[in-house]
């Protein structure tokens, strides 16, 4: 069985919930995923925007998620450390600034823009700090992904 992602807020190509952006709460959705392979250590997160107008925009940056996990609650904390172990990254928000956590959709009015979610199978644990980039995760990934599984929302405002 391959990895899979989905969530019970949205389904795959689908609009998330206003609840789920920064017109409502900026809540995190709720996330399940199954099919990990073998030998998976830990899971990461990545979820952006690549159709903002500056270029592909970070909303949210998860790593160290405990191999025995296979969903995430509905609106996690907004701290660099979960009560599970695994770190937050940082997202790049409005003027650039680093935020921790998940940051919801939030484009400028006009054209749906697609928010990708990509789950990874490692087989490591990164132990990077808290507060990575995405860039510096992509490298600690690296020789480390046994499996990666997406999941696709759309957002309009």
């Amino acid at each position: 069985m391959a990895l899979s992602l989905k969530s019970s807020a949205f389904k795959p190509d689908e609009f998330i919930p206003k609840k789920h952006s920064c017109e409502g709460e900026d809540v995190s959705p709720q996330l399940s995923w199954m099919g990990a392979p073998e030998g998976t250590r830990s899971f990461a997160l990545i979820m952006d925007d690549p159709d903002a107008p500056p270029g592909t925009w970070v909303h949210w940056v998860l790593y160290d998620l405990p191999s025995g996990r296979s969903s995430l609650d509905e609106g996690l904390p907004k701290k660099e450390t979960l009560d599970s172990g695994a770190k937050h990254g940082l997202c790049w928000g409005v003027n650039d600034f680093d935020r921790i956590g998940y940051y919801g959709p939030c484009p400028p009015p006009g054209t749906p823009h697609r928010y990708v979610f990509k789950l990874y199978a490692l087989d490591a644990e990164l132990g990077l700090a808290a507060r990575a980039t995405k860039a510096e995760l992509l490298r600690a990934m690296q020789g480390h992904i046994l499996a990666q599984a997406e999941l696709t929302g759309l957002y309009k405002r």
